[in-house]
Order: structure tokens, then sequence, then C-alpha cells
């Protein structure tokens, strides 16, 4: 038999119904309110990206600021953070891989490879970044995707132990609109104090 502390102090023992404790709730009374709290504590423990005060906070151990009104965090969105605006229209990315490859490969490949899919392809710009105490490389680019004519800025920093990627795709014609954001976004990266979840 195994026991666990349930909702409001009850203790609960794995096939007896559980001791009642003062102010407490049967869980036998209530078996769906038992079975949450049950899975509300074991979930408690468990680590998650989360946004506190406008600012995305990553297990993977790092931060960034969310940029101004207008962009909107998208459901089952790809990568740690996924942005998107409607009006002018725009994405924003943030990922980081940790552990693995990744960290050990030059910084202009990795910028590279976050550019594929981008058809008829022009690079801009490319050149060395610092943020956050991190090395890195923008590149800058514009392309075909899904048959819309894009721009995209992709940011790569890489530090021991993670690849943080950064990417920002608009239409052309309104891809300078978002860059200030984008920028101010990718400028605001910093490690979590605590460091990354486990």
């Amino acid at each position: 038999m195994a026991t666990r502390a349930g909702p409001g102090g009850t203790m609960l023992v794995v096939g007896m119904r559980p001791r009642r404790s003062q102010g407490a709730v049967r869980a036998a009374e209530f078996p769906g309110r038992a079975v949450a709290a049950l899975l509300l504590l074991g979930l408690a423990g468990c680590a998650a990206d989360r946004i506190e005060k406008g600012v995305f906070h990553s297990v993977k151990g790092y931060q960034v600021s969310l940029p101004a009104e207008g962009w909107r965090v998208a459901p089952d969105g790809r990568g740690d953070l996924e942005l998107k605006r409607l009006a002018p229209p725009g994405g924003i990315l943030a990922a980081a891989t940790c552990d693995g490859k990744a960290p050990g490969r030059p910084l202009g490949l990795l910028a590279r490879h976050l550019l594929f899919g981008l058809a008829h392809r022009s690079e801009l710009e490319e050149g060395p970044v610092v943020i956050g105490g991190r090395q890195g490389v923008r590149a800058v680019a514009r392309g075909s995707l899904d048959g819309t004519e894009v721009g995209v800025e992709a940011v790569v920093l890489k530090d021991d132990r993670c690849v943080y990627d950064f990417l920002y795709v608009a239409p052309m014609e309104h891809f300078e609109t978002g860059r200030g954001d984008f920028r101010t976004f990718v400028g605001s990266f910093s490690l979590s104090p605590r460091g990354p979840d486990r």
C-alpha cells in the first residue's frame, strides 16, 4: 500500500478509503475533484515554459521580453515560442536546441539552416552580433515562401550548451514594419538567473 498527500491534507492510501482531516472534502464523495487535485499536485513539480509580466521564460534557461502590442502567442506554435501579428502580417519564432551536435557547428551554417525552404533566396546581409553576452550571427534574406515574396531576418546565438534561434518572417511589403519589434525582442535575450529547468 502506498500513501500520498491528497487535497486539503487528506491522506490517500491506495486501495483504501481516504482518512478525513478537519475541513477536508472526502475524495470518495467527490472522486472527480480528488483525481483533479492529485493531477494538479503531480503537475505542480513539472517545469514548463511560461510568460510572466511580458517576459517569456523558457525551461531551457533563457528569457526574452515580448514585443509591443499587436503580437500574439500562437497556440500550438513551433519552437519554444511563436508570435504572430495580423496587421501588418508577420511572425516571430524563438527556439533553443541544447546539447547534441548543434552547439559545435559554425554560426554561419546554423543561420543558413534557418533559411531552408525559402525559394529564390537572395541574401541581403550577414554579420556577427553579440547579444546577452553570447556570440552570434544575423542574416537577412528575401525569397519566396508558399508563393509569397517574404523577407526573413534570422539571428543565431550559441554557448557551450545551446544554440538559440530567432526568426522573423513577413511579406516583403511589410517586412521593415516589424523589424524594430524583432530586434527589440532578440535584444532582450538573457540567460535565466535560475538556469535551465530539468
